[in-house]
Parts: C-alpha cells; sequence; structure tokens
C-alpha cells in the first residue's frame, strides 16, 4: 500500500510570524507624504476630467452632424471616461497604501506576507506584492 501523495499549496502560505518591512519608519514618512501630494494631484485631475465628460456629454450631437464628427465625438468621449476610470483606480491604490500605512501592514506582501524590497516600494510606492508574487500573478493571467 503506498502512502497517499502530499498535497502542495498553488500560493506560498503566509509566514507563521509577522515578516519586518524593509522600509523604516523614516522611508514611510516621506513615501506617506508624497503619496499624499499625488493624492491631491490625482484629485484634481480626476474632477477636470469629469467636468470634460460632462461637456463632452452636453455636446450637441444631432443628426445634422456629419459621420466622422459623431465618431470623433464618440472616441473622445470613450477616451475621457477611459482616463477618468484609470485616475479614480490610482486614487484607490493610493488610499490602500495610505491605509496599510496606518495599519502596519505597509510594506509586506498581501500575498506571502513576506517583505517587499525597499527599492520596489521606493520606486513604486502603492505596490502590494513583493517580485515574486507580482511575476507569479502575471505568468498566470
Amino acid at each position: 500500500m503506498t502512502p497517499p501523495a502530499k498535497a502542495t499549496p498553488a500560493t506560498p502560505a503566509p509566514p507563521a510570524k509577522r515578516a519586518k518591512p524593509d522600509v523604516t519608519k523614516r522611508d514611510i514618512e516621506k513615501l506617506r507624504a508624497q503619496l499624499e501630494r499625488e493624492r491631491e494631484q490625482l484629485s484634481e485631475e480626476l474632477a477636470n476630467a469629469s467636468q470634460e465628460i460632462i461637456e463632452l456629454d452636453g455636446a450637441d450631437s444631432g443628426y445634422d452632424d456629419e459621420y466622422g464628427d459623431a465618431g470623433t465625438a464618440t472616441f473622445e468621449r470613450e477616451k475621457q471616461a477611459s482616463l477618468d476610470l484609470n485616475l479614480r483606480d490610482l486614487i484607490d491604490q493610493t488610499d490602500r497604501a495610505l491605509r496599510r500605512m496606518d495599519d502596519g501592514g505597509y510594506g509586506l506582501c498581501e500575498t506571502c506576507g513576506n517583505a517587499i524590497a525597499k527599492e520596489r516600494l521606493l520606486a513604486l510606492p502603492r505596490v502590494t506584492q513583493c517580485r515574486d508574487c507580482k511575476q507569479r500573478d502575471e505568468r498566470f493571467r
């Protein structure tokens, strides 16, 4: 009789003891200030983008428009809507990073629980995964 095969987890289990982030409190303070400035800028850009969508939606696109003009107007509305969604996503990512700073989870991978490299956080302060977990996720998409 052969023993049953051991199951291997698809994703690494978080460590039993919480890892310590590679970033210092001083690094986090600088990153917080940067993220708060960026959030303010993104909010202003979102307000402008939303206003442009309103203006494009209010533009008269009656049946008198030429076919090309109607297509251009549709393209512009879709482009503005896409920009609006991207800005909202960046704001959400920024808010999430700020919340993680508040709860002490900033700098730790949300997938495996290991520390995210300081260089990665300095380059991408909104990042939520270590390089290995992000690469694994990208491979399986």
